[in-house]
């Protein structure tokens, strides 16, 4: 089966459990509600051709991309587009998504985690000061603090038992 066919046959049946949903009314369907559906299947058939052929991983951007993106625009059809005026940033994070995934599949090239780094960390920024959790961020300094110490002394009591191991 072809790969293009296998989309079309996922997004069929998901329009047919949409509409035969609505007749039964378990949701109110609506075209308004629906379409980031077929932006989110559009990233599945990318992550589909990749899988079919692991050597082309340059698909796995348009994949993260179409796929961020279906899945923000399909949340923001529910609970409402005022919503994207906080979750804008993944806008910015899909990309970034992007590149880590070309990186962990593909050739493991070091270049990509120079943009994966940048486009994530930015878009995560701007999606923490967003959302009110932006407070928190002396949380971050207090945690690597706590990690450095942790090493520091795991270290030292590691080479003192060392030592002390050396002179029995």
């Amino acid at each position: 089966m072809r790969t293009s066919d296998m989309i079309v046959g996922i997004g069929l049946v998901i329009l047919g459990v949409l509409f035969l949903s609505e007749n039964f009314g378990y949701i109110e369907f609506n075209f308004q509600n629906v379409w980031p559906v077929f932006v989110l299947l559009t990233g599945i058939g990318f992550i589909i051709g990749y899988l079919q052929d692991r050597k082309n991983y340059g698909l796995l951007m348009p994949a993260s991309i179409l796929t961020t993106y279906g899945l923000l625009f399909f949340y923001c059809s529910i609970e409402g587009w005022y919503m994207m005026s906080v979750w804008w940033p993944v806008f910015i994070i899909g990309p970034g998504i992007g590149f880590f995934m070309m990186y962990l599949l593909g050739g493991r090239e070091k270049g990509l985690l120079v943009p994966a780094s940048i486009l994530t960390a930015i878009g995560l920024l701007f999606l923490i000061s967003n959302s009110g959790f932006w407070r928190f961020w002396p949380l971050v300094l207090i945690i690597i603090g706590v990690v450095m110490l942790v090493r520091h002394y795991s270290g030292q009591a590691a080479g003192k038992k060392s030592t002390d191991n050396g002179n029995l």
